[in-house]
């Protein structure tokens, strides 16, 4: 039947002849009755279909304590059936999730094997795709034991496809993630980054995410080669798949033992076409994300070099994004002599007298930054840097002129460069940042003296239920 000869037939008497085949008809015309019901589902009105689900419920669910083939054959027939009616619509979905479809896949599975177990596996990944009440099912009945035993002993690619795509749906609730640790089945979310639709393995890039938010998590997922999968995907054309896999090697990068390892996977270049683009997401991810890199010396002078390039080549808004890591690296002692030998600071000049207003920010801000170390101090003299600032405690833009007194007061407070910049002492904005930041020493010094301990920050993830 094609689609143009759908609109002739009488549903109605379809039906009825249907359901008196699965009632009373011999195997043969039952199991020919589903396969023409899966042909049909593609044209068949939706409240036809609807009627068809309790008949293939009751053939999926028949105890078959005896292992007779016949209702095996029955059983993959009906569970074929109800995927291809799936496939439909999320009502028709929904309504076999109410009708315990999810629980009696799950029944049928330990004891399946072959093309049974492929018809069982398809239908329950549609179920539970598109059914949150039977992912629910699954979540908490023992699925996941069931799926993880599968996954165990399967060596049939597609099958275990389609087993790797369950577990990434599961994987998003917390619960499950709890669980697949106690299971000693973190690996196959592992590989479920590397196998499957792009959807599934978005969703199992999600969860590696998720389970690198603690410091165990992140060091389990980099363990089982998380890395590489994750990089691949990050690879991926679609910009969501991006920004997830993006934000996941971000997670797992505070791992400091594996972010050589990331950088080398070729991470760096793909977080620049982050920050080059124009989503804030993206370029929020690759800053924070290219600070934690940054640790590792080597990693940050490959930053750098990409931001310098993305500061003279990019737009204006690259170009305040770029700005802005560097002003964050300068904030690293680790990280200061890299920016001030890279040859940045020509260029953050050029930036300072001739880009935006959010590009003169940034600049100022690593420039003020950079000015509390005395090397930075005589390389931004040498710059020029010292001039231009004298002028931007004038500006009208508040942050530009609170950066160029910041930056000045060091100047100032250096014997190397008192005499050329004490003509400024009069002028309000550097007389009131000297103030603040002479409370804020103050303040300082006061307060008392406690033992921290610093760890690499894990980024937030969302934690689905």
């Amino acid at each position: 039947m094609d689609e143009s000869e759908s609109g002739d037939i009488d549903w109605e008497n379809e039906l009825r002849n249907f359901q008196n085949a699965i009632a009373t008809g011999t195997k043969s015309k039952r199991i020919k009755a589903m396969a023409m019901l899966a042909r049909y589902s593609k044209h068949a009105p939706e409240h036809v279909l609807a009627r068809t689900i309790p008949f293939l419920m009751v053939i999926l669910g028949h105890n078959n304590r005896s292992n007779d083939s016949a209702n095996f054959s029955l059983q993959m027939a009906s569970a074929y059936c109800l995927k291809c009616i799936a496939c439909r619509s999320d009502e028709l979905v929904t309504q076999m999730g109410a009708n315990g479809a999810a629980q009696l896949l799950m029944n049928l599975l330990p004891h399946s094997d072959g093309m049974f177990l492929k018809v069982l596996v398809k239908c329950l990944l549609v179920v539970v795709g598109f059914c949150n009440t039977s992912r629910a099912v699954v979540a908490t009945a023992g699925g996941l034991g069931i799926i993880v035993n599968k996954l165990s002993s399967c060596e049939d690619r597609e099958i275990r496809r389609y087993l790797l795509e369950i577990l990434s749906l599961l994987a998003l609730r917390r619960n499950v993630r709890r669980e697949i640790v106690r299971l000693d089945a973190l690996r196959y979310v592992v590989e479920a980054v590397g196998v499957g639709s792009m959807v599934s393995r978005e969703r199992a890039c999600q969860a590696i995410g998720m389970f690198g938010v603690t410091r165990e998590g992140r060091r389990a997922v980099v363990e089982l080669g998380a890395i590489l999968p994750v990089v691949e995907l990050f690879c991926s054309r679609d910009h969501t798949t991006k920004l997830v896999a993006g934000n996941t090697l971000g997670v797992i990068s505070a791992y400091v033992d594996c972010i050589r390892s990331i950088a080398q996977a070729g991470a760096i270049p793909l977080y620049s076409e982050l920050l080059e683009g124009g989503d804030p997401s993206g370029k929020d991810i690759a800053e924070d994300a290219f600070c934690v890199l940054a640790v590792d010396e080597a990693n940050a002078i490959e930053i750098v070099g990409h931001l310098v390039r993305i500061m003279r080549d990019g737009d204006n808004e690259a170009k305040s994004a770029a700005a802005n890591v560097v002003w964050d690296l300068s904030t690293y002692n680790h990280s200061i002599p890299v920016v001030r030998d890279s040859g940045v600071i020509p260029v953050l000049v050029e930036l300072l007298g001739s880009g935006s207003n959010d590009v003169k920010e940034n600049v100022s801000g690593a420039f003020s930054q950079m000015s509390y170390d005395r090397v930075n101090r005589i390389a931004l003299s040498d710059a020029g840097v010292v001039p231009i600032f004298i002028d931007l405690l004038h500006d009208d833009f508040e942050e530009l002129r609170d950066n160029a007194a910041e930056a000045l007061v060091n100047f100032y407070e250096d014997p190397l460069y008192h005499d050329s910049v004490s003509h400024i002492i009069d002028v309000p904005s550097f007389r009131s940042m000297q103030n603040r930041l002479a409370q804020l020493r103050e303040t300082n010094e006061r307060a008392p003296v406690e033992r921290m301990n610093i760890d690499l920050p894990a980024w937030n993830s969302d934690q689905i239920t």
